[in-house]
């Protein structure tokens, strides 16, 4: 462990050990200390979690049937409608198995999810229920699965169809073939060249199946989804490999909700168990943005549309510093 962090600038675990933040202490705890989830100190900031800082105020208000704010605009109430508010607990390591979010997660389950399909919806379907099946897009479905494993429904039939949904219909093309039609080709999401979003929380979405869980299907899924990352080198245009896609993809954020960045790539990567030569370039962006105080800031945000703001942008980010922290960790040990 000492020599990846002879890269630093400075060590700042002990600041994201700090009281008062334990949603960081217990990501640092498990992602940087090794700490199992049964552990004492993981359990305890887990608790602690759910009753203080961000969490609490995310969950304030909801009605009794599982959403927050207004019934049928759970996704264009961006970023306080019900499936926002389901990724943002999940990103903050929310305890799943509390009333409040399974409520919210079986509310997702019953108006966004496409019931023929198993993709998810931005919007319900009058006629039918669930999810209207011609808005069902990629990167909401990736969201929506890894969100809906991650809070604890990985066994639930109708999220193993989200599932097979990614497996099925998630596409990785690098505008080499024309476009697929049909339903749900039909979206503006998709086209010759895949949307780096879609791919991105598509692929999160089955990183966050348990390796002995995963299908033959799944994996190969993960693969082909990987190397589309790679010769794209992260960041890169993959046709011409001296062009940024987004300039905005290298500003470090948290949450990410429907966007990416190097960060959330990077540590998406290195999860699945990847070290790739085509990652480096990446790598060195976030080493550089590392402060002398061993911390990174927070460059992008959408504050002031959260249900709460998580932190102050362009100050010391205790969330981005713990994620590239952990990334770092896994590229170089």
């Amino acid at each position: 462990m000492a020599d990846w962090k002879k890269r630093l600038q400075a060590d700042p675990t002990a600041w994201l050990l700090e009281d008062g933040h334990p949603g960081v202490r217990r990501l640092a705890l498990t992602g940087l200390l090794d700490r199992p989830e049964s552990n004492p100190e993981v359990l305890a900031a887990g608790r602690e979690a759910m009753m203080s800082g961000v969490i609490p105020k995310i969950l304030a208000g909801q009605d009794p049937e599982g959403f927050w704010g207004a019934r049928d605009a759970f996704y264009t109430a961006k970023y306080k409608g019900t499936s926002w508010r389901l990724i943002l607990l999940a990103e903050l390591g929310a305890d799943g198995r509390d009333d409040r979010i399974r409520n919210a997660c079986e509310f997702i389950l019953a108006n966004s999810r496409d019931p023929e399909s198993g993709g998810f919806a931005f919007h319900s379907s009058g006629r039918k229920g669930g999810g209207r099946p011609s808005e069902v897009i990629p990167c909401l479905s990736g969201n929506m699965v890894w969100s809906l494993i991650r809070l604890g429904f990985l066994d639930d039939p109708r999220v193993e169809k989200g599932i097979d949904w990614i497996v099925r219909y998630q596409r990785f093309d690098d505008g080499d073939r024309p476009p697929y039609k049909g339903r749900p080709y039909e979206q503006a999401c998709w086209g010759k060249h895949t949307c780096h979003m879609g791919a991105v929380k598509s692929l999160k979405a089955l990183d966050a199946i348990p390796k002995s869980r995963r299908t033959a299907a799944v994996r190969k899924t993960i693969e082909t989804g990987v190397e589309y990352l790679l010769i794209h080198h992260i960041h890169k245009k993959s046709h011409n490999l001296a062009a940024v896609s987004k300039p905005g993809w290298l500003r470090l954020g948290f949450p990410w909700m429907y966007q990416t960045d190097i960060l959330e790539i990077l540590g998406l990567l290195t999860r699945l168990g990847y070290r790739d030569e085509r990652m480096r370039e990446a790598v060195d962006v976030l080493l550089a943005k590392q402060g002398a105080d061993g911390t990174w800031i927070l460059e992008n945000t959408f504050n002031g549309r959260f249900p709460t703001n998580i932190e102050r942008k362009g100050k010391s980010s205790r969330w981005v510093t713990a994620h590239a922290l952990i990334a770092l960790k896994k590229f170089f040990e």
